[in-house]
């Protein structure tokens, strides 16, 4: 992850109408701002457009920006209220192998490439929010917690039940089976 302060100074050169600036910022955090986007929609091509929109959005509003040492937060929360627009005007279309392709490599977090479906049946848009951010975009939980607004106790906490929540389901289908 790219300390703040680097962020930061990307950012206040942004305001200076340093283009140079913001494709340092775009290579720095655009794997961020795609999971998040893609956690949100659920779509591969919905969440490249908000990727894009979200980097103009930064550039004609880099001077709105103080810097509260959370940078990726002021970013992310552009990725999100651009996300919502996105959803006011198209359909909700589920890319669950998208999902797969993007998690399949992390067996760390995700045992196993089912939960994607469990992810998408079994638990709230926060759960699965919380759950993405962790396992795709590799975000820390505090981190997490500061973009999302909630306590760091809820977002462990949240964490730890969605998982165990798909891990009971994923059982409980193959015992079934």
């Amino acid at each position: 992850m790219v300390p703040n302060k680097t962020l930061d100074k990307y950012l206040y050169s942004i305001q200076k109408g340093d283009k140079d600036a913001l494709s340092r910022l775009y290579i720095e955090t655009k794997s961020s701002v795609y999971a998040y986007a893609l956690s949100l929609l659920k779509n591969k091509a919905l969440a490249e457009e908000v990727l894009q929109d979200t980097y103009i959005k930064i550039y004609e509003n880099a001077n709105l920006y103080t810097s509260k040492n959370k940078p990726l937060a002021w970013i992310l929360t552009i990725t999100k209220n651009s996300s919502l627009q996105k959803l006011k005007r198209e359909k909700d279309n589920i890319d669950i192998d998208l999902f797969k392709e993007v998690i399949g490599n992390n067996k760390d977090t995700l045992d196993n490439k089912l939960f994607l479906s469990y992810l998408f049946d079994n638990v709230s848009d926060e759960e699965r929010e919380i759950v993405l951010l962790h396992a795709v975009a590799g975000f820390k939980h505090h981190e997490i917690a500061s973009f999302l607004n909630l306590p760091l106790g809820t977002v462990l906490s949240k964490y730890k039940r969605t998982l165990n929540k798909l891990k009971a389901k994923y059982k409980e289908d193959t015992y079934e089976k």
